[in-house]
């Protein structure tokens, strides 16, 4: 699984159906995964277990679960139920959140969200691995008094997190498989991201973590037009301190600064800068940004590069 795409039919007249037929179209040019996000709409463990059911050929993953407002037993249940209906090629994306969307949506506080984190990691780990947990921490306590297994899902659920601040990489290298940075360039993960994650994970006496690196980018020869939509499309997340940080570290102002955009000689060598500065996968996000011509176009090159 080296290269795929994140999936957004939000705008279609039924979501499910919709998702199915672009994974369909995704496997079809070559690519190996498709990626979900997760905000107040669909379920995206749920959606990606339809969609790995009918596209037998992808990984399916979901980019990500804000830890607040959920609880390990029912993310677990959720992750199991995925990998079971995919047969182990279901890959679980958790992430800190937002302090706006955790407290405007679900009404409570954004506070020590590395240590919710922390303790959603190791409570979620023992019951994706054995079916059962018996945690107790400061926030959070996962001890269910009858089995939490879902067979078919014995070989666990890999936990990835959307982290790129130095605490939330500790976290991550010590409890995760590995992260799911966003909106950060080769030069932050070259220079900072890598480093801080492996470094954690060895110390864990963990394997080397995996680093899925969603880009947001599209091949088109209108680069102008389509990095004016970009700017304004993304501008959202220039508002966030964990965001405004790794734009910064990569080299950038705005987000749009680290949006891959340009012909297929372009965004293959970016691709490969990603890869060269430690990305395991690199997942496309915005491929639609250019409409539908260019979002084929832009498959049909990374599905290339997949294989």
């Amino acid at each position: 699984m080296t290269v795929g795409v994140a999936l957004n039919a939000t705008g279609a007249e039924n979501q499910v159906d919709a998702s199915v037929g672009l994974a369909r179209e995704a496997a079809a040019a070559g690519l190996r995964s498709v990626w979900f996000g997760q905000t107040f709409g669909a379920d995206s463990p749920q959606l990606a277990a339809i969609v790995g059911r009918e596209v037998p050929r992808l990984h399916v993953g979901t980019s990500a679960i804000p830890v607040f407002g959920r609880h390990p037993l029912l993310v677990s249940s959720q992750a199991q139920t995925a990998q079971a209906a995919t047969h182990g090629r279901y890959h679980l994306g958790l992430a800190l959140g937002t302090k706006l969307l955790t407290e405007s949506g679900f009404g409570l506080p954004f506070v020590r969200p590395i240590a919710r984190l922390r303790e959603f990691l190791t409570a979620l780990r023992q019951l994706t691995q054995t079916g059962t947990a018996d945690f107790h921490g400061e926030l959070l306590t996962a001890a269910p008094p009858i089995s939490a297994r879902v067979p078919g899902a014995e070989g666990g659920v890999p936990l990835l997190v959307a982290a790129m601040g130095p605490q939330a990489l500790r976290v991550s290298g010590e409890l995760a498989d590995g992260i799911l940075p966003y909106l950060a360039g080769p030069r932050a993960l070259e220079e900072h991201i890598v480093p801080a994650l492996t470094a954690a994970a060895k110390a864990a006496g963990r394997p080397a973590p995996r680093i899925v690196a969603l880009v947001s980018g599209v091949v088109t020869d209108d680069v102008d037009a389509v990095r004016a939509k970009a700017t304004e499309q993304l501008a959202f997340y220039e508002q966030i301190p964990s965001y405004a940080r790794v734009i910064e570290l990569s080299g950038g102002r705005r987000a749009s600064d680290v949006t891959v955009i340009g012909d297929e000689r372009t965004v293959a060598a970016e691709v490969r800068r990603y890869r060269d500065a430690g990305a395991t996968e690199v997942v496309f996000s915005g491929t639609d940004l250019a409409g539908e011509a260019d979002r084929r176009r832009t498959w049909d090159l990374l599905g290339e590069l997949a294989g």
